[in-house]
C-alpha cells in the first residue's frame, strides 16, 4: 500500500512538472513565436558577421554563447547565480510574508487602515534606488544591504495591490456568507483573501520584476558576488559579451519566477480559467 502511495505521489510529481512545462513553454513552440523567433536568431548571428552591425559593439550570438561557456567554466558562473537567487528568494519571502497580512487587515479593516494606511503613502513614493545611501549607512556593504533594497522594492506592489484587492471585494459574496453565519475570520480566509488572490498573483509579477532591479543595483555596489557583480565589471572593463550573458540570464530568471506564478494562479484560482 506503502509503495501505493509512492508511485502515485511520483506520478503526480511529474503531471504536474509537465503541465508547468507544456503551459510555460508551449507559446516558443508555437509555429507564430518561432517565425519570429528564428530570423531574429538568424540577423543576430549574421548581421555581425556580415559587417552590417558593429562586432566591437554588438557581438553575434554565437559569440555571446562562447562567453557563456567559458564565463560557465572559469568564472564560477554558477555559483554567481545561487549567490544572486539566495539573496532574492530571502528578500521575495520577508516581503510577501509581511506585506500580504498587512494589505489583507488595511482592506478588512477600517481602523487598521487608518493608522497604517498613511505611513505607507508617505514611504512609498520614495524611488528604491534612493534608499541605497541610508542602506549602505545601516548594512554596510554586503548581503544585509542586497536584501533590504530588494525586499523594499517587492513591499510595496505587493502591499498595495493586496489592499486594493480586499478593499474591491464585492458585498454581495460578504453579504451572503454573512446570512450563513460565517464569522470575520472565515470571510478572510475563504472571501476576501480568495477574491484578492489574482490581485496579489499579479502583484508578486510586479515584485519579481522590482526586486532583481534592485538586486542590479544593490550588488553593483558592493561585494564580490552575484549577477549584477558580473554585470558590474563586464561594463566596467566593456566586455559587450559578458554584459549580455549577464542579460540573457536575469531576463530568464525573470520569466522562469513569473511563470512559476502564472502557474500557481491557474492551478489555484480555478474560477479563472476560459475568462
Amino acid at each position: 500500500m506503502t509503495e501505493n502511495y509512492e508511485t502515485r505521489g511520483i506520478r503526480r510529481v511529474f503531471l504536474e512538472l509537465w503541465g508547468f512545462l507544456k503551459n510555460s513553454l508551449g507559446n516558443f513552440f508555437s509555429p507564430e513565436f518561432l517565425s519570429v523567433l528564428i530570423p531574429l536568431l538568424l540577423l543576430w548571428e549574421f548581421l555581425p558577421r556580415w559587417g552590417v552591425l558593429p562586432k566591437s559593439l554588438i557581438p553575434s550570438l554565437s559569440t555571446v554563447a562562447g562567453k557563456f561557456w567559458d564565463m560557465l567554466l572559469h568564472r564560477q558562473l554558477v555559483l554567481h547565480i545561487l549567490y544572486s537567487l539566495g539573496r532574492f528568494f530571502a528578500a521575495f519571502a520577508a516581503a510577501v510574508i509581511l506585506a500580504v497580512p498587512i494589505g489583507l487587515l488595511m482592506g478588512w479593516n477600517l481602523k487598521i487602515r487608518a493608522f497604517i494606511l498613511p505611513l505607507w503613502q508617505l514611504l512609498s513614493p520614495i524611488p528604491p534606488p534612493a534608499w541605497v545611501p541610508m542602506t549602505i549607512i545601516f548594512f554596510g556593504i554586503g548581503s544585509k544591504m542586497h536584501i533590504f533594497l530588494m525586499f523594499i522594492g517587492i513591499f510595496y506592489p505587493v502591499l498595495f495591490n493586496t489592499y486594493q484587492g480586499i478593499k474591491d471585494t464585492d458585498p454581495r459574496y460578504l453579504a451572503s456568507a454573512r446570512v450563513f453565519g460565517a464569522s470575520e475570520f472565515t470571510l478572510l480566509r475563504k472571501i476576501y483573501f480568495w477574491h484578492a488572490f489574482g490581485s496579489i498573483i499579479m502583484s508578486l509579477k510586479t515584485g519579481v520584476a522590482m526586486g532583481l532591479v534592485m538586486l542590479l543595483i544593490g550588488e553593483s555596489y558592493g561585494g564580490r558576488m552575484g549577477i549584477g557583480y558580473l554585470l558590474g565589471q563586464a561594463k566596467d572593463y566593456f566586455v559587450i559579451p559578458e554584459m549580455l550573458v549577464c542579460m540573457v540570464i536575469l531576463g530568464f530568471i525573470g520569466w522562469f519566477l513569473i511563470e512559476v506564478l502564472k502557474y500557481v494562479e491557474i492551478k489555484l484560482a480555478v474560477w479563472k480559467l476560459g475568462r
